[in-house]
């Protein structure tokens, strides 16, 4: 074996431990992203479970505006939207809310909702009492529905936060919730 092929061979094994080191940080990628949006309150994840009613009292010295904005992920033919598209409320103020959804489509599908908040610094402080997106929703061919949302923004949010919009994606998990 001459010098040249001695070295490329290096270089393949270097290339090759790369690609696995790439493939293994790619896998790793996921929970630091969770343990990261955890510290920093980025991302606008809510709570994946219901709160508490707030026994603080309601600041009705602050008014809040809550947007609501929704869309379907790609593939699923669900129309998919809220009742009211904002309102105001006052932080500690126990709110509810509907939104509408249709399957389109001419056979079952079961919808999740993931839901955002924007800024990610008011997540935190969005609290869902009772939400659709705790559960799955199984919907048959053209039927339709109103899934509700309660909830209160608690009185801690930043004062410099006047607006936060909660935006759910709906996905189609009818295959994993078939497997």
């Amino acid at each position: 074996m001459n010098n040249a092929q001695a070295e490329n061979k290096k270089v393949i094994k270097k290339l090759v431990v790369i690609v696995f080191a790439m493939f293994g940080f790619g896998f790793a990628l996921v929970p630091l992203y969770d343990v990261f949006c955890d510290i920093t309150g980025l991302n606008g994840k809510t709570n994946t479970t219901a709160a508490q009613i707030s026994a603080d009292g309601i600041d009705t010295s602050r008014t809040v505006t809550v947007q609501f904005i929704t869309r379907t992920a790609k593939g699923i033919p669900w129309q998919f939207e809220p009742i009211i598209n904002e309102m105001k409320v006052h932080p500690g103020e126990t709110k509810f809310v509907k939104f509408y959804a249709k399957n389109k489509a001419t056979y079952d599908i079961v919808g999740q909702a993931v839901p955002s908040v924007s800024p990610g610094i008011a997540a935190n402080y969005f609290q869902k009492i009772e939400c659709f997106c705790f559960t799955q929703q199984p919907l048959k061919a053209s039927e339709d529905v109103e899934m509700g949302l309660q909830f209160y923004v608690d009185i801690e949010l930043p004062p410099e936060v006047s607006t936060l919009t909660l935006s759910y994606t709906l996905y189609d998990i009818t295959e994993q919730v078939a497997s």
